[in-house]
């Protein structure tokens, strides 16, 4: 569910950020290029996930398999970055885009064991990687701006927490799930994931031209992280403790 989550949240927040993109840009960005910019990224990594999956599926050694998959990961890194250079000029494809549809395509090719083993190998360099990430993310972010985004952060506090909660309530309804999916799933989903900032990332980088509307942006996701590392927490380990899922032992 949590990667189910993160993939509409991905669908929605890209889509959004296409138009504000075109707005950013005073409607210089022609409103064609809106959708190239949504599925140009998912059809590269596509196109490499695809082969790298054909590959992995022939390779049985483990050096080998980590090593496809970084081939893989760096061409579909070098595709993006040659079109977005050289081809789309002024404009920013987006490599997380690129990064799901390419696991995505060669993930469903090779078998369940093949892709533990993938996993248990890329872990690792994945774990440095999200640190660097975060890191690169959270360095121009300015505390002070926590203090300053307090009617924004509440807003976005609590119209996350309606969407997750009513949203994964009614999804469940729909799909006939137990009363303990329709009634506790959603605190289950409330805590601030690393995905938020990087979103924070792209879309700071989308509003460079209006400096007043990024800190706002920056101030707001800031402070909600930092909230919802105390509440949305706790929310999510009552949630699985009423749904029965953990106990408290004595």
């Amino acid at each position: 569910m949590t990667i189910l989550d993160d993939v509409v949240g991905i669908a929605v927040f890209f889509t959004v950020n296409s138009l504000v993109a075109r707005m950013a840009s005073s409607g210089t960005l022609p409103l064609y290029m809106v959708p190239v910019m949504i599925f140009l990224p998912i059809i590269i990594g596509v196109i490499v996930g695809f082969p790298t999956g054909l590959l992995l599926k022939k390779c049985s050694k483990k050096s080998s398999n980590l090593f496809m998959l970084l081939c893989g990961i760096s061409v579909t890194m070098l595709m993006g970055w040659s079109i977005n250079t050289y081809l789309l000029s002024g404009i920013t494809l987006n490599y997380m885009l690129m990064g799901v549809a390419f696991s995505a395509v060669f993930s469903n090719m090779v078998t369940s064991e093949q892709q533990e083993h993938i996993n248990h190998s890329f872990a690792p360099i994945l774990g440095i990687a999200l640190l660097a990430a975060i890191v690169d993310l959270g360095a121009p972010l300015d505390y002070h701006l926590i203090l300053g985004a307090g009617l924004y952060t509440f807003l976005y506090i609590a119209a996350r927490a309606f969407g997750k909660y009513f949203g994964a309530k009614a999804g469940a309804t729909i799909t006939h799930m137990p009363d303990t999916v329709r009634k506790y799933l959603g605190l289950t989903l409330l805590p601030h994931s690393g995905v938020s900032l990087v979103f924070t990332g792209i879309i700071c980088s989308t509003l460079s031209s209006t400096p007043e509307l990024v800190k706002i942006v920056q101030g707001t996701i800031a402070a909600a992280a930092v909230i919802n590392e105390f509440i949305a927490v706790i929310a999510a380990k009552k949630g699985f403790e009423l749904a029965g899922e953990i106990t408290h032992t004595s």
